[in-house]
């Protein structure tokens, strides 16, 4: 089986700069503090800029423990960054990464347009289970949801 490709394109009613710094600038801070399924944010190496890795550990009892990602590129001016999902205990022996490009474009309205597309890159000849991406999938959709949800009810914060 080849590699299965995600596109998410979606409205968001905050700007490009603010979502783009929660998500991408300051998630280590602001994530475990919106998502109760998230214990923690740590750099595992590096300091935020490309080639940093950072690791997710969720909460006892979450169906994931950890996600450990790569900043690959960090575009700051145009709102766009490339990250992988280097590691993860629901990879096993059929996931070997995830590649994820995003970018924001901001909106006439004053908000942003997310672009997201994942690339889940199996190991060797491993077949993926459709159903089980859509679901890690859907995982990194309600990070975004959270983070909007944070913002509109902020509006000072990332200004």
């Amino acid at each position: 089986m080849g590699i299965v490709t995600f596109t998410e394109e979606f409205h968001c009613p905050v700007s490009a700069k603010r979502m783009f710094h929660a998500l991408f600038r300051d998630d280590h801070n602001l994530i475990p503090k919106i998502m109760p399924n998230v214990k923690s944010v740590d750099f595992i190496s590096g300091d935020g800029s490309p080639g940093s890795v950072n690791q997710v550990n969720f909460v006892d009892g979450h169906p994931v423990k950890f996600v450990k990602h790569r900043l690959d590129h960090c575009d700051a001016d145009n709102y766009s960054c490339n990250y992988t999902v280097i590691e993860s205990d629901t990879f096993g022996d059929k996931v070997e990464c995830v590649a994820n490009e995003v970018k924001f474009e901001n909106a006439a309205d004053g908000g942003c347009i997310c672009k997201i597309k994942s690339c889940v890159h199996p190991k060797g000849d491993a077949v993926l289970d459709e159903e089980h991406l859509k679901a890690g999938h859907g995982g990194y959709m309600a990070k975004y949801k959270a983070v909007t949800d944070y913002l509109v009810a902020n509006p000072d914060a990332y200004a």
